[in-house]
Parts: C-alpha cells; sequence; structure tokens
C-alpha cells in the first residue's frame, strides 16, 4: 500500500561495526544492539576511569561475552583512541572489513576555565577530538574504497550552548560537530555519511553532573536506536545533529537573522552597527543556512545591493536563499479539536489539591475540603484546572500547524469558570479546542479552550493561554475577542489581604495533582531554568489566592465561585511568604498575588468572580441546574427582610439554613439570617452555624410554603428533616403566612 512503513526489522547482517568506549553506559548499549541486530561488533575500550588514568580490558571482556552469551559476534580491542590505527586493525584482522564507526569514548576534567591546567585541557582534546580523527582516519580509506560508510561522532550540549566547568570538554565536543560536518560532505560520493548526536544518559561521565533520580530515568537504551537507525544503510541522513535523550529526539540546525547592511560605500562605523542593531539581532523571518555556500550567497547578493561585486561571483547552483516559512500555520490549527480525555478519581484527589494549595487541619474551616466524612464536604473550585490540564500538556503535540519547540512553552495566563460545583468524585471528560493563536512578535499566544462535562453536564470551562518564544513574526492578529482578559485592580489601596507562608515541601506536595515537570522539585532542572531553588506550580499560586478570596468574600461557600483570572508574571520559590491583595466590586473581586519577601508581583490582572446573593438563573450555560419552584419564595423573602428585617429578627431570632433538594440530590442551599442586624437571606451555607438546618425536596417546600402540607406531618413522613434547635421550626408558620406571601 503506497505511504505505508515497512514493518521489517532493522538488520546489519554482514556488517562490521565498531564502538568507542563500549564497556559500559552508552557505548555498550550501541553495541548489544547492533549485536542484537546481526552486526559483528568491535567492542573498543581502554578500560581506564573517568579522568583517562589507568587502564584495565574486563571492561571491553564483559559486553563481549554477553554478546557472544547471547549468539553474536564481537572481539574487544583494549587500545586507545589515540591509537585509532590500532584500533581499526582489529576489526580488520577479526573480521576483514569495517562498515561502522561510532566515536563514543570519552573522559571528564572539570574545572572553572581559571582553574583549567594545560593537562586538563589537552587530555580532553586527545581523547574526545583528537581520538575521534584518528580512529575515523584510519577507517576512512576502507570505507572509500568499498563505497560504503557510516560514522557517528558525539557531540554534547555542553558543546552546543555550553555548561560552566566545561570549557575543555565543550571545545573539544563542538569541534567534533565541525569534524563531522566536514566529513559528510567530502563522503557523500563515496557513500559515507556522518551525523552527530548529543546524548543525554545515565553514564559515568553524566553521573557527576546530573542527580541518581534522573540518571535512573535517562536510560543508554533511549538513546542507542537513533545510532543504530542513522548506521543503518536505508538511512539517508548526511551532516545532521541530533539531542536525544529519555526517548525524545530533536534535530538542531542553525538560525541566522536577515541581517542588517550597515556599510555606506566604502565607510562602515561602530556608530552604524549601534544604530542597526535591533535589525540585526531581529530573528522574525529568520533563514536556516545548510551550508557555506549559502553564506557566500548572502554576501553576494549584499554586495550586489551596494553596486559591486568585488570580484565574488555567485555558485550558480546555490539556488535562492531560504526564508524561513511560519512555525505556525494558522489555517490549520485554528479550531482543531485535542483528542479528548477522562479523568476518573475518588475523594483523595480533591484533598490532595487541598493540601496542595495550603489546606490545613489547623483551621476548622478547612476540614469541609480535607476529610471526606464531613456533612459539607466539597471540592475547591480551583481543582477545575486539574482535570482539563491533560489537554493542555497532550493535546497540543496532537494538533496540525502546530510545529513549535516544546521546551519554549509557558503557562502565560489561566481562566476558569464553573456552571455547578465540582463532584468530589466520579469521570469527567475534557474536550480541548484551539480556540485562536496571536502573534505577538517575541512569541506566539496560543489560546486553548477546554470544556470539563460529568454525566453529560458541562461542570467548568478552562481557557489556557500558552505563550511560545521565539515563535511570532508569522503576521497573524495580535488581539482576539475570544480571549478572557485581564483587569487591573482600583487604584485604591487594599480592601483586605491575607497570607500564606509557603511551605518547603508544597511545590513537591503540588505536584502530585500531574504536573510532573521536574523544574518543581529538581535542583539541577531548576537551575538549568535559571532559578535558584525549584519553583511554584503557577497553578499552585493561583489555588492559594482564590482561596483567600473564597475565605474572605464567600465564607468558603463554593456554590458562590464563578470564575477566576490570572497572569502568571514571576514565581514563587517555597518558603517564601505569598500575600495576596484584594478590592471588592461587587461581585467581582480583584486581586493581586506578591511576595512579602521581595514585594515581586506574581499574580497580576486578576479577578474572581462571586455569585449573586439571591440565585441568578443562567438558562444559557448548558450543564446549569433548572430553576427551582423554591427560587421564588426564597425571592421574596429577601424583599420583605429588607423591608421589615429589624421586626423579623426580633420575633426569630435565629439563623434558618435552607437545603433544597431534587431527584434526591442537592439543589441549593440557602441561609435566612434572623439573628442579627436587619436580617439578611442570602444563597449558600450559613456564614456562621446555623441554629437550625431544615432539608426537603423543592416539590415538598412549595407544599408546605402553599399550605398543603403541615410541616409537623411533613417532618414524621420523613419528608422534612431537620439538624439543630427543632424548635425554631415552629415559626416556619409565621415566616411564610406573614412575610412570603405570593
Amino acid at each position: 500500500m503506497a505511504g505505508a512503513r515497512s514493518v521489517e526489522p532493522l538488520r546489519f547482517d554482514g556488517k562490521v561495526a565498531l564502538v568507542t568506549g563500549a564497556g559500559g553506559g552508552l557505548g555498550k548499549a550501541y553495541a548489544l544492539l547492533f549485536a542484537e541486530r546481526g552486526a559483528s561488533v568491535i567492542v573498543n575500550d581502554l578500560g581506564g576511569d573517568i579522568k583517562g588514568e589507568g587502564k584495565c580490558s574486563s571492561a571491553a571482556d564483559r559486553v563481549v561475552e554477553e554478546i557472544r552469551a547471547k549468539g553474536g559476534n564481537a572481539v574487544a580491542s583494549y587500545d586507545s583512541v589515540e591509537e585509532g590505527e590500532k584500533v581499526i586493525q582489529t576489526a580488520l584482522d577479526a573480521f576483514g572489513k569495517i562498515d561502522i564507526v561510532v566515536n563514543n569514548a570519552g573522559i571528564l576534567r572539570d574545572r572553572s576555565f581559571a582553574r583549567t591546567s594545560d593537562l586538563d585541557w589537552d587530555l580532553i582534546q586527545r581523547v574526545h577530538l583528537r581520538g575521534s580523527f584518528k580512529v575515523t582516519r584510519a577507517a576512512w580509506n576502507h570505507m572509500k574504497n568499498q563505497k560504503y560508510g557510516r560514522i557517528i561522532m558525539t557531540a554534547s550540549t555542553s558543546g552546543i550552548y555550553g555548561n560552566f566547568g566545561q570549557a575543555n570538554y565543550s571545545a573539544a565536543k563542538l569541534g567534533l560537530l565541525g569534524l563531522a560536518n566536514t566529513l559528510a560532505i567530502e563522503g557523500e560520493k563515496y557513500n559515507i555519511q556522518c551525523n552527530t548526536i548529543a546524548p543525554t544518559a545515565g553514564s559515568r561521565l553524566t553521573q557527576t553532573v546530573l542527580p541518581q533520580e534522573l540518571l535512573d530515568a535517562l536510560k543508554p537504551e533511549f538513546v542507542a536506536p537513533l545510532v543504530v537507525w542513522l548506521c543503518h544503510e536505508s538511512c539517508q541522513e548526511n551532516g545532521s545533529l541530533f539531542e536525544v535523550g529519555a526517548g525524545w529526539i530533536g534535530k538542531l540546525r542553525w538560525e541566522r537573522t536577515l541581517g542588517a547592511i550597515v556599510r555606506q560605500n566604502q565607510q562602515m562605523t561602530p556608530e552604524a552597527v549601534r544604530d542597526n542593531w535591533g535589525q540585526i539581532c531581529d530573528f522574525q523571518n529568520a533563514i536556516k543556512p545548510k551550508s557555506s555556500r549559502d553564506s557566500l550567497m548572502t554576501l553576494y547578493e549584499v554586495l550586489n545591493k551596494l553596486g559591486t561585486k568585488q570580484g565574488i561571483s555567485p555558485n550558480p547552483t546555490s539556488g535562492p536563499l531560504q526564508i524561513n516559512t511560519s512555525r505556525i500555520n494558522l489555517a490549520e490549527a485554528i479550531g482543531k479539536n485535542v483528542p479528548s480525555s477522562e479523568y476518573t478519581y475518588t475523594n483523595l484527589q480533591p484533598i490532595l489539591y487541598a493540601l496542595g494549595v495550603g489546606m490545613t487541619t489547623k483551621d476548622p474551616d478547612h476540614l469541609k475540603f480535607l476529610f471526606e466524612r464531613n456533612e459539607d464536604f466539597s471540592c475547591l473550585p480551583t481543582f477545575g484546572v486539574i482535570p482539563a490540564q491533560g489537554s493542555m500538556i497532550d493535546g497540543l503535540s496532537s494538533v496540525p500547524g502546530l510545529n513549535i519547540d516544546f521546551t519554549k512553552v509557558l503557562h502565560g495566563e489561566q481562566y476558569l469558570e464553573l456552571y455547578k460545583p465540582l463532584p468530589t468524585s466520579g469521570t469527567l471528560k475534557s474536550e480541548g479546542t484551539i480556540a485562536d493563536i496571536l502573534d505577538k512578535g517575541s512569541g506566539a499566544v496560543i489560546l486553548m479552550d477546554v470544556r470539563t462535562y460529568h454525566e453529560g453536564d458541562l461542570v467548568c470551562y478552562n481557557q489556557f493561554s500558552i505563550f511560545v518564544v521565539g515563535t511570532g513574526g508569522f503576521g497573524g492578529k495580535r488581539m482576539s475577542d475570544k480571549v478572557k482578559v485581564t483587569v487591573q485592580p482600583p487604584s485604591r489601596p487594599p480592601d483586605a489581604m491575607m497570607s500564606d507562608v509557603i511551605s518547603i515541601n508544597q511545590a513537591a506536595l503540588y505536584r502530585l495533582n500531574g504536573d510532573w515537570n521536574p523544574l518543581h522539585i529538581d535542583p539541577s532542572f531548576a537551575a538549568f531554568g535559571g532559578f535558584k531553588r525549584p519553583i511554584l506550580h503557577g497553578l499552585c499560586s493561583m489555588g492559594f489566592a482564590a482561596r483567600h478570596v473564597l475565605s474572605q468574600y464567600a465564607n468558603n461557600d463554593v456554590t458562590k465561585f464563578k470564575a477566576i483570572k490570572v497572569r502568571f508574571a514571576k514565581p514563587v520559590i517555597p518558603g517564601q511568604t505569598l500575600e495576596t491583595e484584594m478590592w471588592k466590586e461587587g461581585n467581582r473581586i480583584h486581586l493581586r498575588a506578591k511576595v512579602k519577601e521581595n514585594n515581586e508581583v506574581v499574580l497580576v490582572g486578576a479577578y474572581v468572580d462571586l455569585e449573586d446573593a439571591a440565585y441568578q438563573s443562567r438558562d444559557n450555560v448548558t450543564g446549569m441546574r433548572r430553576e427551582l419552584q423554591s427560587d421564588l419564595v426564597f425571592a421574596e423573602i429577601s424583599r420583605r427582610i429588607k423591608d421589615v428585617g429589624k421586626e423579623m429578627v426580633k420575633k426569630v431570632n435565629a439563623v434558618l439554613q435552607w437545603d433544597v433538594t431534587k431527584d434526591g440530590k442537592m439543589a441549593a442551599q440557602w441561609t435566612i439570617d434572623l439573628k442579627s442586624g436587619s436580617g439578611e437571606l442570602y444563597k449558600g451555607a450559613a456564614h456562621c452555624p446555623a441554629d437550625t438546618i431544615i432539608t426537603l425536596s423543592d416539590e415538598d417546600f412549595m407544599q408546605v410554603v402553599s399550605g398543603k402540607l403541615n410541616p409537623q406531618k411533613a417532618f414524621f413522613s420523613g419528608k422534612l428533616n431537620i439538624k439543630g434547635n427543632i424548635l425554631h421550626s415552629q415559626k416556619l408558620e409565621m415566616i411564610f403566612k406573614e412575610y412570603a406571601k405570593l
């Protein structure tokens, strides 16, 4: 069938492969996999220590014995790679030819640059760069004569990006890339291909750099398949560089700005360079030169624009310069759905989330979120981000037209809206869509809408604003009417402020909710990202701030929570104090969160919207409950309390909470506070302990109010349940008859 991939395994029968430094780690993994696929293998290892000192044959011998025990062909080579001719001669003596060379041998002598000795420098260059040169040169003519060869150079991310304390190692590793690029050009006509890898794996060279937990996850076996594929005769890749580790492979290439011509006729000044620096460094529409010929063509075009060719002629086979096409295809991406996901959970997950955002048993009001047997056990509203985050984390990679570097992805903003309180257990289904993509110049903003359902009803809606660094400049719009915008707080001092000291273990605890990014727990990853210590999740900071608002303005009543919007400005470090400043403007609570110790703002343009005290129907929202008959009665009671509340307080002197059910499930809660002030009616559980809690169905409530059902009969028949001071139930008839006539 056209386009179908071959299912035949990649075999190396009849091929001879040399792997240097094959006594352990990556080299051993390569040797074993080549042998498993039918190659005859030369296992080269001097047997020295990590600093290149000493010599021992046992390392190579053990790998050879393992290969032979599995029925493979292998011989050992104990020579130093600086004696490349001897290493290749071992292959010729044993198997008569050499087809594949994997230059893997290496040592480390890490020092800060100021402390690097001549010996530290020379030994690294001799083993890595000179050793690879000597082994490859010894094999080169044999490969030319047989018109076949595959060569692998082992570079490092230290060589590509630099790394503290590895100036000698970095220089050698980047030198190997330059060597490989030239060999790829010179060997092409002889069917000799040369590629470079920058692997990250657990080995003796990385055990001093990476923590043990990470080493255990970065197995050499997750690198070896790339090496084997690049060395197969059917692979046509040549002159390329790949980063590889943990089962991930990425191809690297050079990128260059369009630049600027700063010369005027025959003069060029430092001031002209300064004045054009922005254009010189602007990577919008950057090009991807593939060869020195491309570089020469650029200079020819520059000289042509200046009106002189200066003796340089273009190569007619060069073709036009390749201008970078956008990494984002708007037509393909916008409106596309990401695969739906299901999140099944028990009471454990809401409790774990509550602990993750700072809930504590020290506060009795927190027990409703921490104890599953509490009669008011509830999910914190911001738990709604948890079932939806899978669509954000896993969904982006599935969207056509989004060719983005996921190491450059930042969580910029978050919006969450609830349509009903989240269930404390069950299965939630989330469906995500790419709502829009914005071009911000320095990057792209991807708006992902995720709607989460429970048993077919919409329970919450999230909008993830995802910023992709360096992916802007593709000609898209800067604004969208689909974005949930941030709103700045009033200019006056805050109306309220709450704070929490973030536990040193807070990030470690919050990550158990499903965000396993090691940035939040691994000091090495944090340092790589430019942080002194692991940082708190942005969504965790949001959870703290939302919790502060819920406590300050809603008495921890989750039914009053409607929506939250935040922009993540800076991270919080566990151990710091997070302060939430709040401004009340009607039902909107503006908030700003900052770190007390340094006054840095971490959440900006943020707000929480609360529901009205009296329930308002939201029929336009899928999944919202139907309006209850009892809502009309409570609305009338609210109006009458405003008129004669003081008189009612004198007669009743009690706080009555109503739990109204529908089809056997809780449908609404109302509290009539006729104990203080002029009285008040509000939606939700009582702010202070209620004197009496009355539970009955919406239908029976209307029967009682209309006088068709006697409250006492309803009580004894089980239709009306009363907790607390039962004597207050005797005042029900007086309340409804006198103050709630419809």
